[in-house]
């Protein structure tokens, strides 16, 4: 969607409320599935104060607030607004929050973390899109997001442990690592399943005696978790 109209001096206002109001559609369509029948007025805050179009290639611009996910270049997207909203709530995040994000992409998803946590680390396998993602947010003055160049399935032991993880790719089932870096009482939010077709958006909780329970929320199509593994 293109800026059509200028609200209050912002070009992008209007595309900006069609999209919030389309990923409030997509939370109570899928209630029954997530658990989440709204979208917390928090997210939501968070969600509108990122400018999604300076996340996406110039090419891409116009449609830089369509709820869909879009290409950023090396085989990559930004994920969906909605499922960008979902995962963020998933995570329940706290401002004291230290948190580990696996796939840096764009820098979006890692720029809205920030308006909710403490701090943010975020890991990326291409170090052409790790670079870009660092620019623009220190384009945009997010100081408290350091993206690292580097394979996910290690996640980031040198920053751990962490209050929540998110994954941005899908892996076939969750890396040990992630598992490990996880403080107690930390939340998990990732996609599973085999890189072609569906995979399973889970949540994964882990108690004070480090023991963890998943469940599944929603059927989702990511890009697969790429590198070396362990």
């Amino acid at each position: 969607m293109s800026p059509q109209a200028t609200v209050d001096g912002d070009p992008w206002a209007a595309a900006r409320a069609a999209m919030l109001a389309a990923i409030d559609e997509d939370f109570g369509a899928t209630a029954a599935q997530t658990g989440l029948s709204a979208m917390p007025p928090a997210v939501r805050a968070a969600i509108a104060a990122v400018p999604r179009h300076r996340f996406v290639p110039e090419a891409s611009r116009p449609l830089a607030y369509a709820n869909r996910p879009l290409p950023i270049g090396h085989g990559q997207t930004i994920s969906q607004p909605f499922i960008v909203a979902l995962m963020t709530a998933l995570l329940e995040l706290r401002p004291q929050d230290r948190v580990l994000e696996i796939g840096s992409g764009c820098g979006y998803q890692a720029a809205v973390l920030a308006q909710l946590a403490a701090r943010v680390h975020s890991v990326e396998i291409v170090p052409a899109l790790a670079e870009r993602a660092a620019r623009t947010l220190a384009e945009l003055g997010i100081a408290t997001v350091t993206v690292h160049a580097g394979d996910g399935h290690r996640g980031w032991p040198e920053g751990a442990p962490y209050d929540k993880i998110i994954a941005t790719a899908a892996a076939s089932e969750l890396p040990p690592a992630w598992i490990e870096q996880l403080a107690p009482g930390g939340r998990l939010v990732a996609p599973l399943g085999a890189a072609e077709g569906v995979q399973t958006l889970v949540l994964l909780r882990k108690d004070g005696a480090g023991r963890v329970q998943q469940d599944s929320r929603l059927a989702v199509r990511f890009v697969p978790l790429t590198g070396g593994g362990r």
